[in-house]
């Protein structure tokens, strides 16, 4: 599936798309690594036995990531996805033109992710075979090794005039237990983060929306404050009207239609009256409307500021987890240094126990 024979790095899987990396001071913000579409390919060293994804941008390498089996392809949009990249203490993110594309990448991304996995473990299996000294015991040697894997996690080997102190397969399998802790718990982070970005987003759309509703109803507002105003003076000059009215009807008439006439027009201004201060009771009501809407604006804007909150804890938690992490791989290497020491100590006894026999058998043929 992959060039493992080829003698130079070469390409084995290209895209175009907008690369971005992670802010590392506020570690949410993107940061364009370029300025327009690069293309970005997956290399397979031969010498190395590595793969990695680089983009080079003009004259300088804007990605330069070694693919290992912890790594993980997040698909955050239809467009977008991202990986980190624990040796260049980042997160890359690529912005694809079609989601075509972006599932094409993903997919490679898997393969070349499990062909890391079987390089590694092949080249594990290659450095068991170039230590023969693991395979190599007498009768009484492997009944002490098989009694040492229930002894405790500290071992004591005597040698003449010196003593040394090494780890047992249990420590490996703890740092191995606490490794698949932190790996779930990196993960779990991941999908909470993933859940918290959506959800930052269907906020600030509603606020967005809110917003432009608010905005609108002050411009309505304004709008109903100018009618209520033009209402009431209306209002004022009818209420005048009526009063002269009453004032007419007060005095002597010189004829009865007159008067009818005049109960007419008052009971009219009266009609309109009523009318006009309806419409001001409506302009009053949905001016509480406006309020509703600006307590829900600030409801929405506290829970911007939780989210974002939740965020920054969970960014802290993840940041916690990698530096476990890390602390466990140094604890592991240390760790295989000492098994070294204790296989080169081995095959220094194993000599000495051959030179032992040897003599020994001399001695009983003379």
């Amino acid at each position: 599936m992959y060039p493992l024979h080829r003698e130079r790095e070469q390409p084995i899987f290209s895209a175009r798309a907008h690369v971005f990396q992670i802010d590392p001071a506020t570690k949410r913000n993107w940061l364009p690594a370029s300025k327009h579409a690069v293309t970005v390919s997956f290399f397979y060293d031969a010498t190395r036995n590595v793969y990695r994804i680089i983009s080079v941008g003009g004259t300088k390498a804007i990605i330069n990531s070694t693919v290992t089996p912890n790594m993980t392809f997040t698909k955050t949009s239809q467009k977008f996805g991202q990986w980190a990249d624990s040796r260049a203490n980042t997160v890359y993110g690529l912005g694809f033109s079609t989601e075509q594309q972006l599932q094409q990448f993903a997919e490679q991304f898997k393969e070349v992710k499990e062909a890391a996995r079987l390089a590694r473990e092949k080249s594990q299996e290659r450095f068991e075979l170039a230590n023969p000294a693991l395979n190599i015991a007498a009768p009484q040697l492997s009944q002490e090794l098989s009694e040492d894997r229930h002894s405790p996690p500290l071992l004591t080997v005597n040698g003449p005039g010196e003593e040394k102190l090494f780890r047992s397969k249990s420590a490996e399998v703890e740092l191995t237990a606490e490794k698949e802790r932190v790996k779930k718990m990196l993960s779990e982070g991941s999908m909470c983060e993933i859940n918290l970005e959506a959800e930052l987003f269907t906020l600030q759309d509603s606020n967005a929306k809110l917003v432009a509703a608010l905005q609108e109803a002050n411009s309505s507002v304004e709008q109903w404050k100018k009618q209520l105003a033009e209402y009431q003076e209306e209002t004022d000059r009818l209420r005048d009207q009526v009063a002269e009215l009453e004032a007419q009807l007060g005095r002597p008439a010189a004829g009865q239609p007159g008067k009818e006439e005049l109960s007419r027009s008052l009971e009219e201004l009266e009609a309109l009256l009523r009318a006009k201060d309806q419409e001001i009771h409506n302009l009053q009501s949905k001016k509480t409307d406006v309020g509703e809407l600006e307590r829900e604006r600030e409801e929405a804007m506290q829970r911007l500021k939780d989210l974002e909150r939740r965020n920054v804890e969970l960014e802290d938690r993840v940041q916690s987890a990698e530096k476990t992490l890390a602390s466990n791989r140094e604890e592991q290497a240390h760790a295989e240094v000492e098994v070294r020491q204790i296989i080169d100590v081995l095959d220094i006894k194993i000599g000495d126990l051959n030179n032992l026999r040897e003599s020994l058998a001399k001695l009983v043929s003379k």
